[in-house]
């Protein structure tokens, strides 16, 4: 066993510090425990372990030196080194070469003379380790040994627990505990002199001047400590409850001050004497105490919650922070105290510490946990853009101090979402793991829906700090890139694309574009958005031809090319007039050939006339080609993308009515034609004026009647809707803004041209006026054939009759003569049947216009209201339909009281 004991840790340490000092193993008592306490603590050092802000003082010396070629060279020097990946303790060799350039006869603004402290028994990092009065043998090197002691012991400060980070916020420490801070001291090299405590010369607390170099302080300067606890059976003293304090302050219970769990607070022990003020003071300061514990349980908890996201665990890392700076006063009270203990100050002296003096020095740091604990309930069940939201919520106020705090969290904060923005908005990525930013992405959408269905905003996760209008340009961003790579297949160059500019790579850069949101962050995102969209239009317009392809819809699918429609309709008329069962696509199709052949339609784009066909719509019984005859265009890639299904539909409805209405004219032609070329041959036959004056009156009224639908459908509809529509396609500024034009302006047609639900009776009865011209235009035909039957036969027998006299002969026998006067006869007696079944047509007609014409009255379109004026200019239907003897005025304030 004595063997062991000689090799035990703490045998060779004490060695090692009688080796170094050259004393016996009785003189460095004090040595040694203070070795022990620093081996065994593991507060994290003052100094913040950043290897970035170490180069930049290295390359700031050489620069003051003039020596800046020699700056370049450690620069470079240091990049390749940091390339390597040779030394993992990068840091430490930095800090050294910087510690050994400095002048030693220049006065040190570091912490200095380390072993005049170290012999004086000093402690020179803030903890909270107890002072050891035992046998080397007895002390517990390591922490894991001395954890289970911390009953019975002074906790740690709390500080081992947290991470080591590289941002620093505003500390809580007082200004009066602060004084050298100006000098870049570390804080846990300032406490030994930031309060001062005793007033000798040998104190351990005095200035550089006047402190020995090295060697224990001599035994004479030394106090004996009092004891500080008090009695145990008299009154708590006041230096008993500061220590419970400092432990309160952890989170840890004291001795006196312990976690009420049934009223959730800290509560001084019933049995214990004290006094009012005492009692009132101390209770003021553990509040810090269950301030701390909200703080420190929310973070905890969170911390291990993956769930919660980056955005949560940069929330964590901000509190975090904040604990750590807490932490770092609270080791400069702890140092201070055992400092007390130490030098056996009594309680009576100006600067020792009294519960007093800690509620002035803990009121910055009490606020600021207000601020932290308020914050955590805030954000309880908030994640993602919605937890920078209730941050940046929490940061408008009137208090100076508690606005920097909250805005240097919201910094903290929104470093992720800034990063997934740009990230975003400059390579089209989106990795969200947690669902955290306010952009959204279905993987299930395939790729021709991609820019309508695929990305989609998360208005419940868009921070507070950011616009609507700014989040939609940002989806708009990345969905253009998105749409460029995957829809386009355009790789595009980055000389095309300007390189993105600087993210947000630490959360300084994160803070300062919070601070100008409507100026570098606009810029930002208004930049990334006009190039990325004016190249998405450039592409799409210069390879896929978008606006051509656009004006194609206009021109044969909306009748805009007027030759090459009459022309088709010529050649298509015999096939269509059969029935639809007995039509083929593919003579349809050639006759389409051949009509864009012969027309004008044939110098446009191949890319353009490739894609136009013929479609036959499903037959039903009864239908003739008329019915079931559609052109069609097949549209295919991103222009897709604006012509969707719901679009071409639309196409092909508006298609079908400008057919029915343009076969309307056809036919009324036809119709003015036999009534022209036949008007003469006829006027032999006085039986049939009658009649064919009714036809003309009629026909007259329908000619009339589709020429003011037509003009109404092509200039106030089509040619209006679509000079909108160019303008905006002109002045687009994304692929939406033209979708929503186009969407706009098809709405516009369906709704104008009574192809929607409200105008479905107006549709109704103008089909029905459509049925009574085609069916005029049979009864016409027949009268027609039948006269010209007549006709022909009358002039057969005059014919006849004058060949016979001639020839010398009687020009008809009696009995040729009474068949020929029965057969006229026969004929006179069909005119009236003629003339009812061209009377009962009109009546039809006629009501069914006047059925139309009321309708219109009442539209709550004005357009369709003016075309009921011009479609009964005369007011010939006025005098026949009392409904419509209403005025314009009389009509409209009639509405308006109904509404």
């Amino acid at each position: 066993m004595a063997t062991l004991d000689q090799k035990s840790p703490n045998v060779l340490l004490q060695s090692l510090c009688c080796r170094i000092t050259g004393k016996s193993e009785a003189e460095v008592a004090h040595q040694f425990q203070y070795a022990v306490r620093v081996i065994g603590s593991n507060y994290a050092p003052t100094i913040e372990r950043d290897e970035f802000l170490v180069s930049e003082k290295i390359k700031k010396e050489l620069l003051k030196q003039r020596r800046e070629a020699d700056a370049a060279l450690f620069s470079e020097l240091h990049r390749k080194l940091q390339t390597q990946g040779i030394l993992k303790h990068r840091w430490s060799v930095l800090y050294l070469l910087l510690s050994l350039s400095e002048d030693p006869r220049k006065p040190s603004s570091r912490v200095g003379n380390y072993g005049a402290l170290f012999a004086q028994a000093l402690p020179r990092d803030a903890h909270s380790t107890p002072f050891y009065c035992t046998r080397p043998q007895s002390l517990a090197l390591s922490y894991g040994e001395r954890a289970a002691g911390l009953s019975t012991s002074m906790g740690t400060s709390g500080i081992s627990s947290l991470g080591v980070y590289t941002l620093n916020g505003p500390t809580p420490t007082p200004q009066s505990l602060l004084s050298a801070a100006s000098t870049g001291q570390p804080l846990g090299s300032r406490l030994a002199w930031a309060l001062p405590i005793s007033s000798s010369p040998s104190s351990a607390l005095a200035p550089h001047a006047t402190r020995p170099l090295l060697g224990p302080p001599a035994p004479s300067t030394r106090v004996v400590r009092p004891r500080r606890d008090g009695d145990a059976g008299g009154e708590v003293t006041e230096a008993a409850l500061v220590r419970d304090i400092l432990y309160v302050f952890q989170g840890i219970d004291g001795k006196f001050i312990k976690m009420s769990a049934q009223d959730n607070c800290y509560k001084i022990d019933s049995k214990v004497v004290l006094c009012k003020s005492l009692r009132d003071m101390s209770s003021r300061l553990a509040e810090l105490g269950w301030l701390h514990n909200k703080v420190r349980k929310y973070t905890d908890a969170r911390s291990l919650d993956r769930a919660f996201g980056l955005v949560g665990q940069s929330f964590c890392a901000s509190l975090h922070q904040e604990l750590k700076e807490y932490y770092r006063l609270l080791s400069v009270l702890h140092s201070q105290l055992q400092v007390e203990d130490d030098q056996g100050v009594n309680l009576c002296t100006e600067s020792s510490l009294t519960l007093r003096r800690l509620l002035v020095w803990m009121y910055d740091p009490k606020v600021r946990l207000k601020t932290l604990a308020a914050l955590v309930d805030f954000c309880q069940g908030r994640k993602g853009g919605e937890l920078a939201s209730a941050v940046h919520a929490y940061g408008k106020t009137g208090d100076p101090q508690m606005r920097a705090l909250v805005q240097h969290i919201l910094s903290l904060v929104s470093h992720p979402i800034l990063n997934f923005l740009y990230r975003w908005i400059y390579d089209g990525e989106l990795e969200d793991t947690y669902h955290e930013f306010f952009v959204a992405s279905d993987p299930n959408v395939k790729t021709d829906r991609l820019w309508h269905d695929k990305y989609s905003l998360r208005k419940s996760m868009i921070p507070s700090f950011i616009t609507m209008d700014q989040a939609r340009k940002v989806l708009l961003i990345g969905k253009s890139i998105n749409f460029l790579h995957q829809v386009c297949h355009d790789r595009t160059p980055q000389s095309k694309i300007p390189p993105a500019s600087k993210s947000a790579d630490t959360p300084k850069d994160a803070a300062e574009l919070l601070s100008d949101l409507e100026g570098a962050f606009q810029e930002k995102i208004d930049a990334a958005y006009f190039d990325t969209s004016k190249y998405l239009l450039d592409v799409l317009n210069r390879n896929y031809l978008l606006l051509e392809h656009l004006q194609a819809m206009r021109r044969y699918l909306l009748l805009g090319q007027g030759d090459f429609i009459r022309h088709l309709m010529d050649l298509l008329k015999p096939e269509l007039a059969r029935p639809a069962t007995t039509l083929y696509q593919h003579n349809l199709t050639g006759i389409l050939e051949t009509a864009v052949r012969a027309t004008n339609a044939q110098f446009d784009n191949a890319e353009i006339l490739k894609r136009l066909d013929v479609r036959l719509l499903e037959v039903s019984p009864g239908d003739t080609g008329w019915d079931v005859f559609s052109l069609d265009y097949h549209v295919d890639g991103p222009i897709a993308t604006v012509f969707t299904r719901e679009c071409m539909g639309h196409y092909l409805r508006v298609f079908n009515f400008l057919w029915r209405a343009k076969r309307m004219e056809y036919t009324l032609t036809d119709i003015w034609k036999g009534q022209m070329c036949n008007a003469k041959l006829l006027k032999t036959m006085p039986e049939l004026s009658g009649v064919l004056h009714q036809c003309h009156i009629l026909a007259s009224e329908m000619v009339h009647f589709i020429h003011q639908m037509q003009y109404y459908i092509t200039f106030e509809v089509l040619e209006c809707s679509w000079d909108e529509l160019w303008n905006k396609v002109q002045q687009a500024q994304d692929l939406d803004h033209i979708i929503a034009a186009h969407d706009v302006f098809l709405d516009t047609i369906i709704s104008r041209c009574l192809l929607d639900n409200n105008s479905r009776s107006l549709l109704n009865q103008l089909r029905a006026i459509f049925d009574q011209i085609i069916e005029f235009q049979s009864a016409q035909d027949s009268l027609y054939r039948s006269a010209l039957e007549e006709l022909s036969l009358r002039l057969q027998y005059e014919e006849k009759k004058q060949q016979r006299e001639e020839e010398g002969q009687w020009g008809v026998t009696a009995e040729q003569e009474a068949e020929e006067k029965k057969r006229v006869q026969e004929f006179q007696e069909t005119i009236p049947k003629m003339r009812s079944q061209l009377r009962i047509l009109t009546h039809f007609y006629q009501s069914i216009v006047q059925q139309f014409l009321v309708l219109l009255m009442t539209s709550s379109d004005e357009s369709l209201r003016f075309l009921s004026f011009r479609l009964d200019f005369n007011e010939h239907y006025r005098a026949r339909e009392p409904r419509l003897r209403a005025s314009l005025g009389a009509t409209r304030g009639r509405r308006l009281s109904n509404i």
